[in-house]
């Protein structure tokens, strides 16, 4: 029997991670965000994009060696099969493990705006940490891996503009995507 392997990809606060839960729910299987092991790994608790943002700018955390560490646990983890991996750089990684790769975005203002309700900070703050952060990893991706991680986009199976849908919506156009692809997912 064949272990399905979906892989979502997406700028911060487009709802990736949310889609992501909510689909591995749905589809009963195993989920897995490099982002949020990250996020673990920095030790940080309350506001995930202060969180994300420190950790990033520190030499810890924008060692060669850590995400190395992360990209070969996601590898392992879609080998297994039975798994949705939501990661910043999940599609590029995984693009021939993955039997679907989407790619989840959404516009700066709403994702702002997401980000907002998310950590409790204003629109304002809100819209530069999520520029901050989207400058920052566009950067250390680029030095560490040599290609701008928005890129995925094109390499995507499925592109989704997450704007204004509801995070049902959108879980519903990816279930029905694999359900229409069936058996050739993986090519």
């Amino acid at each position: 029997m064949k272990k399905l392997v979906v892989v979502v990809s997406s700028p911060p606060g487009s709802g990736g991670s949310t889609i992501a839960k909510v689909l591995a729910k749905k589809l009963k299987i195993k989920y897995f965000s490099p982002g949020e092991y990250f996020k673990k790994l920095s030790g940080k608790k309350g506001n995930e994009t202060k969180a994300a943002l420190s950790y990033l700018k520190t030499k810890e955390g924008a060692s060669k060696t850590l995400h190395e560490h992360i990209d070969k646990l996601q590898i392992e983890k879609a080998e297994k099969g039975n798994i949705v991996l939501e990661g910043t750089l999940s599609i590029h990684f995984l693009k021939e493990l993955s039997d679907c790769k989407i790619w989840i975005g959404a516009s700066l203002e709403k994702r702002a705006e997401r980000t907002s309700r998310r950590d409790g900070i204003s629109v304002e703050d809100a819209l530069k940490k999520v520029g901050e952060r989207e400058n920052m990893e566009r950067h250390l991706f680029k030095k560490l891996y040599g290609f701008d991680y928005l890129d995925q986009k094109r390499e995507a199976d499925l592109v989704i503009d997450t704007s204004y849908l509801t995070v049902d919506q959108v879980v519903n156009k990816i279930l029905k995507f694999i359900k229409e692809k069936g058996s050739n997912l993986r090519n």
